[in-house]
């Protein structure tokens, strides 16, 4: 009998057009040799370019998923996307609080690429207070952690603050994605245990948007499960993330990402 490969779970919102959400963290989990798991937290109508719409599962159903999964599974990392409300950042905490050996990937999902909100305003609070204590790390873009941080976030020295601080106010590693810098390299800092560590890679120009967040927080739970530490997990989603941009294509001018496949 095959041996079993290890176990991820995603939980977070359906995108129809497969490259962001569930969908792009099943195909980053199978490239990984890393078998997925979903909760489904809304089922979002979408494309690279617009949110057409937004329809959230109830949380008791919501805390249904993960009860049976977390019952049958031996789940070795858990990643968490868009979460879209309060209601449904408490349902995850009080299910998750009770496995808090599993390691926890928190990409803290607030706007998409098109600009359209992904996150009720009340729900900020609930991910400071609730959620965030129970993450091994929090993958915020500069956008994000403007509001979680309180204040902007425009070079790498307030990077190095703002990731700081947020570290010892939650009690969890950070990685702080500085993409939206918009400099030729993208540097991204992660904070680990007081210390910092930037990853830097050159911008590739003209590479589809949709999906990237995504994407790296997805490989970071699966080199997680496959008992990568923190900083080698990031490294690799790294180095993933990146053949997945430069792979990336469109169709009429609507951008995706190659994630996981091989289009030859």
């Amino acid at each position: 009998m095959n041996t079993p490969p290890p176990v991820a779970l995603s939980i977070a919102g359906s995108d129809c057009s497969a490259g962001a959400g569930l969908q792009a963290d099943l195909k980053t989990f199978q490239h990984h040799g890393v078998f997925g798991l979903t909760a489904v937290t809304c089922v979002v109508a979408e494309t690279p370019a617009v949110v057409r719409s937004v329809h959230a599962v109830p949380p008791a159903i919501l805390q249904d998923q993960l009860r049976v999964m977390l019952d049958a599974f031996p789940i070795a990392a858990i990643k968490t996307g868009m979460l879209f409300s309060k209601a449904h950042i408490v349902a995850v905490t009080e299910i998750l609080s009770e496995y808090r050996g599993i390691p926890l990937v928190i990409d803290p999902v607030m706007i998409a690429s098109t600009g359209d909100p992904l996150l009720e305003e009340n729900a900020i609070s609930a991910y400071k207070e609730r959620l965030f204590p129970l993450a091994s790390v929090i993958t915020p873009n500069l956008d994000e952690a403007e509001v979680l941080w309180g204040a902007p976030v425009r070079d790498e020295l307030t990077m190095e603050r703002a990731a700081s601080e947020l570290s010892a106010r939650h009690g969890c590693a950070v990685l702080l994605k500085g993409g939206h810098l918009g400099a030729p390299v993208c540097a991204d800092l992660l904070w680990d245990d007081g210390l910092p560590e930037w990853f830097r890679s050159d911008r590739i120009e003209g590479a589809a948007s949709h999906g990237t967040g995504c994407t790296l927080s997805a490989a970071i739970a699966a080199q997680l499960a496959l008992g990568a530490d923190l900083h080698q997990a990031v490294q690799d989603a790294k180095a993933y993330l990146g053949e997945t941009l430069r792979r990336s294509f469109a169709w009429g001018g609507i951008a995706a990402l190659n994630q996981g496949t091989v289009w030859d």
